[in-house]
């Protein structure tokens, strides 16, 4: 989403174009979570079968469509290397997996990723002119525009009530279970791929921190921000235990203290409060989102982490990367 480097780079060297291409397509994967790293990309992949072989196919798929397109329309090479144009279409990829019916959603897939890499190239052009990245808002709008115009296609539609959806008001109980808590911190990590499985969870948590230690602590971080945020609100436990919320939390803490805000202890606390801000936000864009899935996807973090990063220039104790 942000990062051209981890310290294994990016540098081809003589490698066969087989293997620098598949190494690209891990990265597109990885940079869901920040991490330009291969590696990483790996986990993450495993992790995706772990939660089902359609999820590992189509998340691959999208990073692999979001590369070939992004090589075909010739954007900057070390972009494209470093994986910026595979993590969009990944999570569109990803979206049709569990928004669209059964057995029709590989097209739209194709097609969104596809577009996600022109959407993502237009966001950056206009985003730039305020020094902030695109984020995940292409795949947000593609995404969205996409859940939106299916219900219009008998053939693409799955009902509402989705395995990702956040259910209706909170009625439900609201005190956590330990069962519950534990596998909600995991399930924060593991929902910003659509994923409510602890242990998928656990491995995307293992593959940030093999890429970098920073980045897994507040990732770490991120989601006990979340649990902790959504639990002193009362939401149901339900939704808290399956990831339902803290996700966005996870993304924003990263990316404000280590990816585009220097490290340090001031930063730490401001990614633990735009952290927060995005849990509460999320419920609030699910219900708007209720017509078509109940999805926020990952608006929150996109939303809140542009508003403090517009911010950060006027906060003498923070300074942007």
């Amino acid at each position: 989403m942000g990062q051209q480097k981890d310290g294994q780079g990016t540098s081809e060297g003589p490698r066969p174009i087989s293997v620098r291409l598949a190494m690209e397509v891990l990265r597109g994967v990885a940079q869901v979570d920040f991490m330009p790293s291969a590696v990483c990309g790996m986990f993450f992949v495993a992790a995706l079968f772990a939660g089902g072989r359609q999820y590992g196919v189509y998340g691959l798929l999208g990073s692999a469509v979001g590369t070939g397109v992004a090589y075909g329309l010739r954007l900057a090479r070390d972009a494209v290397a470093a994986g910026l144009h595979g993590y969009n279409g990944c999570l569109v990829a990803l979206s049709c997996v569990v928004f669209l019916r059964s057995g029709h959603p590989a097209t739209v897939a194709v097609l969104g990723a596809a577009v996600s890499v022109v959407v993502a190239a237009g966001l950056g052009a206009v985003l730039d002119t305020w020094k902030l990245p695109p984020l995940t808002a292409p795949f947000c709008l593609v995404a969205t525009a996409t859940t939106v115009a299916a219900p219009g296609f008998r053939r693409l539609w799955r009902d509402a009530g989705t395995p990702a959806a956040l259910p209706g008001p909170a009625t439900g109980p609201t005190g956590l279970t330990w069962e519950q808590l534990w596998h909600g911190f995991f399930a924060n990590v593991g929902q910003i791929f659509f994923l409510p499985q602890w242990y998928a969870g656990l491995l995307f948590l293992a593959g940030i921190f093999v890429a970098s230690r920073l980045a897994g602590l507040l990732a770490g971080a991120g989601s006990a921000t979340g649990l902790a945020t959504a639990w002193a609100l009362g939401a149901p436990a339900e939704a808290v235990g399956q990831g339902l919320l803290g996700y966005s939390g996870v993304l924003v803490a990263m990316a404000l203290c280590g990816v585009f805000v220097a490290p340090g202890g001031w930063s730490a606390a401001y990614a633990v409060l735009g952290a927060a801000g995005a849990t509460v936000l999320t419920p609030a864009l699910a219900a708007v989102a209720v017509p078509f899935g109940g999805h926020a996807f990952t608006w929150p973090f996109v939303l809140t982490t542009m508003l403090f990063l517009v911010a950060v220039p006027a906060i003498p104790r923070l300074r942007r990367i």
